[in-house]
């Protein structure tokens, strides 16, 4: 659905967009991931069409931008950080203006208004001015606006920003109710944000791609090595001598006194999944667990590695 080739953007001396490239499947929910100012906004605004590209290329639904942005900007639904309400007039005034502004036909604007309303959970406010509405329901109404086109693709810029979080769930299970069907790139800093939303995620840092992929496959990226916390029904000197066996594995630390009759302690190995090879090991050894977790490296650890470098000068 996106297609985004060697893009680029500067703003004066500042490269805040440097060589990104990607790809964004029909029905995937991604997480666009970075520090502030890592470039993940001018990313955002150059793919809906509110900014032109120094360079690179961007296909929404296999249309290029450079040829047709009225068409691709058809296609998508923007909701930027912060939406752009008319505070002044009421919920289903303001849904009706962007509907005529979209060029839905007024035969069909009375059930698609009525339709965003139930979707985005406004039944409650429908009839209020969007000036008295929270912050949550000002998202609420800014989603409907980004949707009410039926578009199959959008893009939330930070769309939880500054909600409370009971605010936040409610944002984010809608979000999840509406990728079942529309292509979703979602912006943020959050990284429980991704966790909870995205089925993958892309990662900028310094205007650059820098990670890719699935939830999994970031956290198997990084070089960090896997911990078992494994508690056994066994002597302490049988664990030691036992332990040869299995191979990539080795004891970094005791967590139980050594004369316990189960005996706590860490494994480490290499990134791979061994927790199965520890099951076997203590079965064929008649050791029986009573514990075994793996502690695998967190998606901050894996942001932190591959976004550690300080540059001041970096915009959104």
């Amino acid at each position: 659905m996106i297609c985004v080739e060697h893009l680029e953007k500067r703003f004066g001396n500042v490269r805040a967009v440097d060589g990104v490239s990607f790809e964004v499947a029909a029905g995937e929910v991604v997480g666009l991931l970075g520090p502030n100012g890592a470039g993940k906004t001018t990313t955002m605004r150059i793919i809906t069409g509110y900014l032109a590209a120094d360079a690179g290329s961007v296909t929404v639904d296999g249309i290029p931008s450079n040829r047709d942005s009225i068409e691709t900007r058809r296609r998508i639904g923007y909701l930027p950080e912060n939406a752009p309400l008319y505070t002044d007039l009421e919920v289903t005034e303001y849904l009706s203006y962007i509907a005529s502004l979209r060029e839905i036909p007024a035969a069909d604007r009375k059930g698609r208004l009525e339709e965003m309303i139930s979707t985005c959970g406004l039944e409650d406010v429908a009839g209020r001015s969007v000036g008295e509405l929270s912050k949550g329901y000002r998202q609420r109404v800014g989603l409907a606006a980004a949707m009410i086109h039926k578009p199959p693709i959008l893009i939330l810029d930070e769309p939880t920003s500054g909600l409370d979080p009971n605010q936040i769930v409610e944002i984010r299970d809608l979000i999840k109710e509406i990728g079942r069907r529309r292509t979703v790139i979602l912006s943020t800093h959050i990284l429980q944000e991704v966790e909870a939303t995205c089925s993958r995620a892309l990662i900028i840092s310094a205007g650059k791609l820098v990670g890719h992929g699935t939830i999994s496959e970031l956290l198997k990226s990084s070089g960090k090595a896997a911990q078992y916390t494994v508690c056994a029904r066994a002597a302490r000197e049988r664990v030691e001598k036992e332990i040869a066996k299995l191979a990539g594995l080795a004891i970094t630390g005791w967590l139980s006194n050594q004369d316990d009759e189960r005996q706590r302690f860490v494994l480490s190995g290499d990134g791979a999944d061994r927790a199965e090879d520890i099951f076997r090991w203590a079965a064929a050894n008649d050791m029986p667990l009573s514990e075994l977790t793996r502690e695998s490296a967190s998606l901050e650890e894996v942001f932190r590695e591959l976004t550690t470098t300080e540059n001041s000068t970096l915009v959104r």
